[in-house]
């Protein structure tokens, strides 16, 4: 499925029905009164939560939505029917902004979660109601009420316990899919992923949720290689995983760069939980190994794990290390 975590929408409630302005029509009765009935309410247009969904692509192509209009009212007292409200569903995670795409209108962070982003116009009034002592026979009705319409921007970020970091090629992609049951998209070359990918892993009857975070380059807060985009799918990850490719020939200056990136971006984003992980081991020798550690710790204090993609016990000791950061 192709993602997309940005669209532009156009909603229209539904209008209110007419109210009706009719009278008694009936053998016998030469004065009937007024008995014009109410129109029905104009349909609402109605945001929805749904955890099951990653990406806004419905919304690439079928930009304008429409709730149904109340239907008139009509004689012998009847209210027209109420327009069906229209419910769109977004992925979690997603945030409605106005058509300046600046001002916040609602956030949904729960599954589920409703929000009435355009209320439908309220029926009109019949005759009936304008019925009084001094006037027996009103001829008087109003119209149904206009419903809301606007355009508004609908933005995805990605809600996740753990969001993967790091450079292009580190083996973000790869670490996932050996973690949970996701296929991402796997290359040996820089910027396979393009878009976060989504996944579930599970140790000792615990479930966390990780993204694949496409990689980050030098200048990635000022929109390089895309990478003010793909920063803010980071914003809502509880915990930052860390992947270095041990293979780097300054891995120190590797995470560097990308903790820069952060706080450029957010200082907030520098400022999480976070866990390192070196990865590739099986390509160097441990005296290799040992020697770029040495010269990290000088620099570094932060604690790190050095793992293989490739060793099921590796594996395993990333997923129990993570279910302590995230429970």
């Amino acid at each position: 499925m192709k993602f997309l975590d940005q669209a532009k929408i156009y909603i229209k409630a539904g209008n209110g029905g007419s109210g009706s302005a009719s009278f008694r029509r009936e053998k016998f009765i030469e004065y009937g009164g007024p008995d014009g009935g109410d129109g029905g309410n104009g349909g609402s247009i109605v945001i929805k939560s749904d955890r099951n969904l990653n990406t806004l692509i419905d919304f690439r192509f079928a930009q304008h939505f429409k709730a149904q209009h109340g239907k008139p009212g009509s004689k012998r007292n009847k209210t027209g029917a109420n327009g069906e409200d229209l419910i769109l569903k977004v992925p979690l995670g997603t945030q409605i902004y106005e058509e300046d795409n600046n001002t916040l209108i609602y956030d949904f962070t729960k599954n589920n979660e409703k929000y009435l982003v355009a209320s439908g116009g309220k029926g009109g009034l019949g005759n009936v109601r304008f019925k009084s002592s001094t006037n027996r026979a009103p001829r008087k009705k109003t119209n149904g009420k206009i419903g809301e319409e606007f355009w508004i921007w609908l933005q995805l970020k990605v809600i996740a316990d753990i969001g993967i970091i790091g450079k292009p090629n580190a083996g973000k992609s790869s670490l996932l899919a050996a973690l949970t049951r996701a296929k991402p998209k796997i290359a040996n070359y820089p910027f396979t992923t393009i878009n976060p990918n989504l996944g579930v892993a599970y140790y000792d009857s615990k479930e966390i949720t990780l993204a694949d975070i496409p990689g980050l380059v030098e200048g990635a807060h000022k929109g390089v290689g895309l990478g003010d985009k793909f920063l803010r799918h980071i914003e809502r990850c509880k915990v930052l995983l860390h992947l270095i490719d041990l293979t780097e020939s300054n891995i120190e200056d590797t995470y560097k760069k990308i903790k820069k990136e952060l706080s450029s971006y957010d200082k907030k984003l520098s400022t999480k939980k976070e866990i390192i992980f070196f990865n590739k081991s099986d390509l160097l020798k441990n005296e290799e190994i040992k020697k770029k550690l040495i010269q990290f710790k000088k620099k570094i204090k932060n604690k790190y794990e050095v793992i293989s993609i490739f060793s099921h016990n590796d594996i395993k000791k990333v997923k129990k290390i993570l279910v302590k950061y995230v429970n």
